[in-house]
């Protein structure tokens, strides 16, 4: 029996000798499986594969077997077998009608394997968030992180508040293709194109017809509404929401990037009322148990001499405004659980008193976020929180990726295919708080991701290595073994019409 376990090993030789063995058999799977040793011959592939249920096998998990009379598949529910069947799909060699004949144990370390889409700065719209939810199920990715709020564009309509979808879902401009408009430039109009961006929105049975798509193919939909900053494009639409709503009448979402000073009113009644409401819709429409609330990136200079906000810190007992977020974090987090809902947002929305069942979402990997003070992925841990790490410096992938020649734009740094790959979501959390890190997710912002051969192009290949790196966890192949991989994995996915970008 020729054996083949893709894993980090303690002996380099042997790990050499798998990868050989992986790449003559013309094995490109991606993420590779935990466990498999090829077994010799071929099978013919004709017919249905067998199903069977077993209770042992874990969430998520499957065992394969090609033997030359048939394929059999077994799991626990219904996500391994639709993941065996991805690995199935992998297993056919371009050309070839037979599989070759192999044993394979497979199951996720992590239960939280994400991508996330920013349709606030640019739309990609309904048929383009479907062939990303098919794409991101064939790698065994089972969380798309939902961006629809935000101060360039509101892109979910709520009943009761028409005007987000006719005011807020508009911009007046947008940026010209390679320029960097910016909010804290006194002038930047030259920089943008002057065309109208909009009106752009899901409306209910848009997102029901998604959401029915994405069940299919067990993945589920984080939507995520941002509190209390990036709020501009809903405060434009109802400036009463604001803190002094005079700077925001007469205006539109943002046209330019950056990190925009009015935010929340969290002092007004009609603001926190505003959020229940739209939060109590999403509730209702997504069947997730997750809501993404943001947090991230919020100023608090707006909350410094707004009388309501004051009056609140009076009423409330709070210290300065630096206690604002918290207590409106804590309002958000009570809401949510009375409807069945867990809360997640960016690290910064921990700081203070915030309730253990708020689960972070690790980014800043040093710092910023509007000066807020960086709050570690350990100290989160220590203080009870479950975290998905999706720090910058691995799993950005707006930013560039190294390639020479490359015709997109970026928003800037690098994160190279490699680096994705290197990914580990437990890296400096001690064994006994490791079963707080959920797993990882990529980040596709879109200020500089124009359209869905751009967006393509920054997601793929590099979120197959992240694909990897949250499903095999501690037995994740080396870099050249995957690399290997890709290069027929590429061919793949050039096939099915995936702008995938080339290896380097």
């Amino acid at each position: 029996m020729k054996s083949l376990r893709l894993a980090l090993s303690a002996c380099t030789v042997l790990m050499a000798e798998a990868a050989t063995a992986a790449d003559s058999a013309g094995l490109a799977i991606i993420p590779a499986p935990r466990e498999m040793s090829v077994t010799g011959g071929e099978c013919a592939a004709k017919g249905e594969p067998k199903f069977e249920t077993v209770a042992s096998i874990p969430p998520e998990g499957y065992e394969l077997s090609v033997k030359k009379d048939g394929v059999t598949i077994r799991s626990s529910d219904a996500a391994g077998a639709f993941y065996a069947k991805m690995t199935l799909a992998q297993l056919k060699s371009p050309g070839k009608k037979t599989l070759p004949c192999v044993e394979i144990k497979d199951a996720p370390q992590y239960k939280w394997r994400g991508l996330l889409i920013d349709d606030c700065r640019h739309f990609f719209g309904k048929e383009k968030i479907k062939r990303v939810i098919d794409v991101m199920s064939q790698h065994k990715m089972n969380r798309l992180h939902w961006h629809l709020t935000d101060d360039q564009g509101w892109r979910l309509d709520i009943p009761g508040y028409p005007e987000l979808a006719r005011h807020a879902s508009v911009r007046a401009a947008s940026a010209k293709h390679g320029t960097r408009p910016h909010v804290n430039m006194k002038d930047y109009s030259h920089l943008l194109n002057g065309e109208k961006y909009g009106p752009f929105f899901y409306t209910e049975a848009d997102i029901k017809e998604i959401l029915a798509y994405a069940a299919e193919r067990h993945v589920v939909i984080i939507p995520e509404i941002e509190l209390p900053g990036h709020v501009y494009a809903a405060l434009s639409a109802y400036p009463e929401l604001a803190c002094f709503p005079e700077r925001l009448k007469g205006k539109g979402p943002l046209c330019a990037w950056g990190i925009e000073k009015d935010v929340l009113c969290i002092g007004n009644d009609k603001a926190v009322k505003f959020m229940e409401d739209v939060l109590d819709y999403v509730c209702k429409l997504f069947p997730g148990d997750v809501v993404h609330i943001g947090g991230d990136e919020c100023p608090q200079d707006r909350w410094k001499t707004c009388p309501k906000c004051q009056a609140r810190m009076k009423k409330e007992g709070i210290a300065d405004v630096h206690g604002l977020q918290p207590w409106i974090t804590r309002h958000f987090v009570k809401f949510l659980a009375a409807r069945g809902r867990r809360p997640i947002g960016w690290d910064e929305y921990l700081l203070g008193d915030v309730p253990k069942s708020a689960i972070g979402m690790s980014w800043r990997a040093g710092g910023g976020g509007a000066g807020h003070r960086f709050l570690t992925p350990l100290e989160c841990v220590k203080r009870g929180h479950d975290l998905v790490m999706t720090p910058r410096t691995h799993c950005y992938i707006d930013y560039g990726q190294g390639l020479k020649d490359d015709p997109f734009q970026y928003i800037g740094g690098k994160v190279t295919l490699e680096k994705c790959h290197s990914f580990n979501p437990c890296e400096g959390i001690p064994p006994e708080l490791r079963g707080h890190i959920l797993g990882g997710q990529g980040n596709n912002w879109s200020e500089y991701t124009w359209n869905e051969y751009d967006l393509d192009w920054k997601m793929w290949p590099r979120s197959c290595a992240l694909a990897e790196a949250v499903w095999t966890g501690d037995k994740k192949p080396d870099f050249a073994n995957f690399r290997a991989r890709m290069e027929t994995h590429r061919k793949r996915l050039l096939a099915q019409g995936v702008n995938c970008a080339p290896l380097e």
